[in-house]
C-alpha cells in the first residue's frame, strides 16, 4: 500500500511559496499581508490560528492578528472586516471558523472582499469555481488536488466518490475533480444517500469529509482504491480520520494518514492563496 503522507508535499508547496515571495518582494516593495481574525476562546481555533501565523512567518508573509472577545457584536466584526477590505497592506483576510453563537458566519464571510478571501468561501469565489473561472479556491480541496498531482495520479475518467457535501470541502472538491483538465467522474454522497457501500466499492478514489470516526471499512472498498481521508476526529483514543486506517492498511492501493495527511496541506494552501491574492493586488501577475 502506498502511504500518501502530507509532510513532504506540504513542505514542497511552502518552499514554492517562499521562493516566489522572495523573488517578488523587492518589486512589490512589501511582503504579502494576511489579517487573521479570531473571535472567542475556542481552544482548537487558537491552535489553528497559531499554526497559521507560524507558517506565515516561515514563508515571509506578514500576519496581522485580531483577537476579539467572545461577546463581540456582529456589527463590530463586520466593521473590522470592512476596514481590512480597505487596508492596502492587507492582501488576504482569514476569519477563523466556527464563530461564537449569535454571529452569522455567512454574513461575515460575504463581507470579505472576494479578492482577499483566502479561504475561498465567498459566494463569488464559489460561483467562479462552479463556472470554471479563475478565483481563490477553498484551501482543503485545493491542497488535496496538489497532493494528488504530486503523487502523479491521473484522474481523467476515474470514478471518484466524495463523501460529504459541505461548502468548505465536499462540494468544492467535487467541482474541482469534475472540472477540466482533471475530468474525473464524480459521485457525491451524503447522509441521505442509499447504497453508499456499493457506491464506494466501485470507486477508484474515495474522498472522505463527513466527520464520522472510522466510517470507511474494508468491506466498502476494492483493493485498487485510493483513499483520501480529509476527516479529522478527536476521540478518546486520539485523532483519527473518517477511514479506519488500521483496518484498511494493506487492503487498498493507497491512503492518506490522519494526522499527517491532508491537514498539513490546508495551511500550506492558505499560504499559496495569500501569495496569489498579493500578486493580484500588487499587479504582479
Amino acid at each position: 500500500m502506498r502511504l500518501l503522507e502530507g509532510k513532504s508535499v506540504s513542505q514542497k508547496l511552502r518552499a514554492n511559496v517562499k521562493n516566489e515571495i522572495d523573488s517578488l518582494t523587492k518589486k512589490a516593495k512589501r511582503a504579502p499581508g494576511l489579517a487573521v481574525i479570531l473571535v472567542g476562546e475556542d481552544p482548537a481555533s487558537k491552535v489553528y490560528v497559531r499554526n497559521k501565523e507560524k507558517a506565515c512567518e516561515e514563508v515571509g508573509i506578514t500576519s496581522y492578528s485580531y483577537r476579539l472577545a467572545e461577546d463581540t457584536k456582529e456589527e463590530d466584526l463586520i466593521n473590522l472586516i470592512q476596514e481590512l477590505n480597505n487596508d492596502e497592506k492587507i492582501d488576504g483576510i482569514l476569519l477563523q471558523l466556527p464563530l461564537p453563537k449569535g454571529l452569522s458566519s455567512q454574513k461575515c464571510l460575504e463581507t470579505i472582499n472576494p479578492k482577499k478571501d483566502v479561504d475561498g468561501l465567498h459566494p463569488e469565489n464559489q460561483g467562479r469555481l462552479a463556472l470554471g473561472l479563475k478565483g481563490l479556491r477553498p484551501c482543503t480541496p485545493a491542497g488535496t488536488m496538489f497532493l494528488l498531482k504530486h503523487y502523479g495520479y491521473e484522474l481523467e475518467g476515474k470514478n471518484c466518490v466524495v463523501l460529504g457535501r459541505s461548502p468548505l470541502v465536499g462540494r468544492p472538491l467535487a467541482m474541482m475533480l469534475n472540472a477540466k483538465p482533471v475530468n474525473a467522474t464524480v459521485t457525491m454522497c451524503h447522509s441521505k444517500t442509499k447504497n453508499i457501500k456499493e457506491i464506494c466499492k466501485n470507486a477508484d478514489f474515495i474522498f472522505l469529509a463527513i466527520g464520522i470516526p472510522n466510517f470507511l471499512q474494508p468491506d466498502m472498498v476494492n483493493k485498487d482504491a485510493v483513499i483520501i481521508d480529509i476527516g479529522i476526529n478527536r476521540t478518546e483514543n486520539g485523532l483519527c480520520g473518517d477511514a479506519d486506517f488500521k483496518a484498511l492498511e494493506g487492503k487498498v492501493a493507497g491512503m492518506t494518514p490522519v494526522p499527517g495527511g491532508i491537514g498539513l496541506m490546508t495551511i500550506s494552501q492558505l499560504l499559496e492563496n495569500t501569495l496569489q491574492a498579493w500578486k493580484e493586488n500588487m499587479g504582479l501577475e
